[in-house]
């Protein structure tokens, strides 16, 4: 997971003033209809969902309302300062999971990706603890309108600059209020992102988009075979 361990110096930031406004205006208090995504996209289920890059834990409690028991990695010992009571989580690296193979049926990878230097990698490391039909859920970051490329400050008008297949870190951002000009991202265009999962021996299931009017997330189901 790389640079996702500069998160510690902002996880307090992050836990007390960006999550509840991330999650604050918008249907439901979700204007990226993540909890919608996440329910066509995970699914109801029963027994231990692992979430890779699960930060704060803030899904943790949508994960248990679909049935699911959510356990958690991520790099950044800050961010899972806030996890505690929220889901048992260990400190790890998502390129090396420290899970069985085969172990669990469900993984979920939420708004985290891009946080991921090297995202494929991490996909092969879901794949291999996922029991063979377990089920991994992507919801990321929008790659065709949302990167260092793209100018959402008017979301009627997203204005898309030349970048978009460069498939690079920056921390290039249309604001400040927001997480990229703090931590940067890794983009990865939609054909390298969608190939990575068949890459990792990933059967892709399924597609979705949320936020409006241009889309700001896409979630991708797919299942091991």
């Amino acid at each position: 997971m790389g640079r996702t361990a500069t998160y510690d110096g902002i996880a307090d930031w992050y836990e007390t003033e960006f999550l509840p406004g991330h999650r604050g205006p918008g249907p439901d208090g979700d204007p990226l209809e993540l909890r919608r995504l996440l329910r066509q996209t995970l699914g109801e289920g029963a027994g231990t969902c692992l979430e890779i890059g699960c930060g704060t834990g803030a899904n943790a409690a949508w994960v248990r309302d679909l049935g699911w028991t959510p356990v958690g990695v991520d790099l950044s010992g800050g961010m899972l300062r806030h996890a505690h009571g929220r889901l048992p989580a260990a400190r790890a690296d998502a390129t090396r999971l420290p899970v069985r193979d085969g172990s669990v049926p469900a993984v979920l990878s939420m708004m985290a990706h891009t946080d991921m230097p090297d995202y494929p990698t991490v996909l092969r490391e879901a794949a291999r603890v996922l029991r063979p039909g377990g089920r991994l859920a992507h919801i990321g970051v929008h790659p065709c309108f949302c990167g260092g490329f793209a100018d959402r400050t008017d979301p009627a008008g997203v204005v898309l600059r030349p970048g978009y297949l460069d498939g690079h870190w920056t921390r290039r951002s249309w604001t400040t209020a927001g997480l990229r000009d703090k931590v940067g991202a890794s983009h990865w265009p939609l054909p390298a992102l969608l190939g990575a999962f068949r890459d990792a021996g990933l059967t892709l299931d399924s597609f979705d988009e949320g936020g409006s009017p241009t889309p700001t997330v896409l979630a991708v189901r797919a299942t091991k075979p």
